[in-house]
């Protein structure tokens, strides 16, 4: 099984938010599951390339530290 990676994203302040990054990343191949904690500013994405992922996250308008 893909070990989960977490992605720091401190733009996110709302469910907007939410709902845009997990738009963007879900569809994304070999993205088996998508959690983001809008208190801890973090995207946990299970499976998927890491480079895309990323790239989708700032594509949807959010950096990731």
């Amino acid at each position: 099984m893909t070990e989960p990676i977490v992605f720091s994203v401190p733009e996110m302040s709302c469910e907007h938010c939410v709902a845009a990054i997990t738009g963007a990343v879900s569809p994304l191949d070999g993205v088996d599951s998508v959690v983001i904690d809008l208190a801890a500013k973090t995207v946990t994405v299970t499976g998927g390339d890491h480079d895309a992922i990323v790239a989708a996250i700032d594509d949807a308008g959010y950096d990731v530290d």
